[in-house]
């Protein structure tokens, strides 16, 4: 007798690398002859950015770079100086493995900076910096979907899972050039450029995704204003990019996210001799991903009723397409009080750090934690601009449906707004509107057949020459189970007991009616 079997291929999601590699930074600099001397150190940052990565075999590599940014006031007046130096660093990760369409998820952070002046001339910066690593990619596996011949009877089961994966990145070239009215103080140095945020809309048009936003550009700058001041600065430069993405159409669920690579602005003259002209130029990096679910039939059991047969089960993970999140929480802080209290506040703005996500999925919630660092600029009594800091935790919980116990998920903070008052007691308090974009991702794990021996030579033997047998079932009894014990199938047993369900309703006799 003829024996074959169909197979499905599953494609599923699996995690290769999970980690995190630091890079130390060192700066010993001496100032340029046309920098005016240190007197007071103001504030040091270290930006770090992965600028592009590749995945070759099972070696990932990327590029890393920290734009470090020393602010300081000479002994002349409060002016605010600006140092702005560069490094750049290549990396590379074993991944120990190789896998289909791999693709990385990489963030970086600074994890400290410390930061003096050795003498008048010259600076020493020493740091680390740290990037999150996750590396993810496909494997291939083939399972049973159905059997015939041989009696073969095929337990199926129907599971819905993230079948195909279409993923597609592009870097995208931002240039503006703004000139600030007459009502603004002219430019010294700008001190401050960063992307604040990047809001992006995603359309699909004739097998390619449209990405049509705008990128909000916030500047500070030094200037001579109230014998020296900074002055913050914002605007918005649209963007509309056509990224390729072969295969893709209605059916496919797509997730575009946008993020800035780095952010620079340069100064120029105008007529009257001012520095009143600011160019910018920016990189913003597009990743647009497309998953396509399908509910395939799996084997999940097999026997035959008249043949000895065993099975190969393999355990597989059926990720489903991830569940988005988005909400608007608020936080509020108070930054200083009393005698702490700058003279001037020129400028305050908030700064995610730290972000956690957890699941909890007995509470079906998850749960986004972190810190929020706000950050002051004024001017002391003493004549002199300060840019303080004050860190504040935050912890916020969200419902979802549902999550598998081993399911992941990662989170995107980004400030909306920051407001502040002064109190009539003279106490500063600030407050930030957040937006929250949340990704849960999960998996189920089923044990699907993955091959079918049947041993055609041998006939099953009965204990007893009968066509009926009498059993007791047990309330909620897999149909199943019982059919399989027996060598006789799910069908003749639900007929002769009028059964509906894949389980017993109740516990009671059944008759068991044997089957070739």
């Amino acid at each position: 007798m003829d024996f074959k079997v169909n197979k499905e291929t599953i494609s599923v999601s699996e995690c290769i690398y999970e980690g995190m590699q630091e890079q130390s930074i060192e700066l010993d600099y001496i100032l340029p002859d046309y920098y005016s001397d240190i007197f007071r150190l103001v504030r040091c940052e270290a930006v770090p950015t992965v600028t592009g990565y590749s995945i070759n075999g099972d070696k990932l590599n990327y590029e890393l770079r920290c734009d470090i940014r020393i602010l300081y006031c000479s002994e002349a007046g409060g002016i605010i100086q600006c140092v702005n130096q560069k490094q750049t660093f290549s990396r590379s990760l074993d991944l120990g493995r190789v896998c289909e369409n791999p693709t990385a998820e990489l963030k970086p952070k600074t994890d400290y900076i410390n930061y003096r002046a050795l003498n008048k001339r010259r600076l020493d910066v020493r740091g680390a910096v740290s990037v999150k690593i996750k590396v993810s990619g496909e494997n291939s596996q083939e399972v049973i979907s159905d059997a015939f011949g041989m009696n073969v009877k095929v337990r199926r089961t129907p599971v819905k899972l993230a079948q195909k994966k279409l993923s597609s990145s592009k870097s995208v070239q931002l240039s503006e050039e703004i000139e600030i009215n007459d009502s603004q103080p002219a430019i010294i140095n700008i001190i401050k450029c960063e992307c604040r945020s990047i809001k992006c809309d995603k359309k699909l048009i004739s097998g390619k995704i449209m990405a049509k936003g705008e990128a909000l550009i916030k500047l500070l700058y030094s200037c001579e204003k109230d014998g020296g001041a900074v002055e913050p600065l914002e605007f918005t430069v649209p963007f509309s990019q056509i990224m390729d993405m072969d295969g893709v159409d209605d059916s496919y669920e797509i997730n575009m996210k946008a993020g800035a690579v780095y952010c620079e602005a340069v100064t120029s003259a105008v007529k009257s001799g001012e520095n009143r002209s600011i160019r910018c130029e920016a990189e913003i990096r597009l990743e647009c991903t497309g998953i396509k679910s399908a509910t395939v039939m799996l084997g999940t059991d097999a026997y035959s009723t008249t043949h000895p047969c065993n099975t190969v089960i393999t355990e597989i993970r059926a990720e489903q397409i991830p569940a988005v999140i988005e909400s608007s929480i608020h936080s509020s802080a108070k930054l200083c009080e009393g005698d702490n209290m700058p003279v001037n506040i020129y400028d305050l703005w908030c700064t995610p750090k730290n972000i956690n996500t957890r699941l909890a999925p007995d509470e079906k919630k998850v749960i986004i934690s972190g810190m929020l660092t706000y950050t002051t600029a004024g001017k002391d009594s003493s004549g002199f601009i300060v840019m303080s800091d004050k860190d504040e935790t935050f912890e916020e919980s969200f419902d979802i449906e549902s999550c598998s116990p081993d399911g992941t998920a990662s989170c995107e903070v980004t400030i909306n707004s920051v407001s502040y008052n002064i109190t009539p007691e003279n106490t500063l308090n600030a407050k930030a509107d957040l937006n929250i974009r949340i990704s849960v991702y999960s998996s189920s794990s089923i044990k699907a057949v993955s091959e079918i021996n049947v041993d055609g030579t041998v006939k099953k033997v009965r204990d007893g020459d009968y066509a009926l047998k009498l059993y007791y079932g047990i309330e909620n009894e897999n149909i199943w189970d019982i059919a399989k014990k027996y060598s006789t199938s799910v069908d003749a047993i639900m007929e002769e007991n009028n059964l509906y369900g894949e389980k017993l309703e109740k516990d009671g006799m059944l008759l068991i009616p044997m089957v070739l």
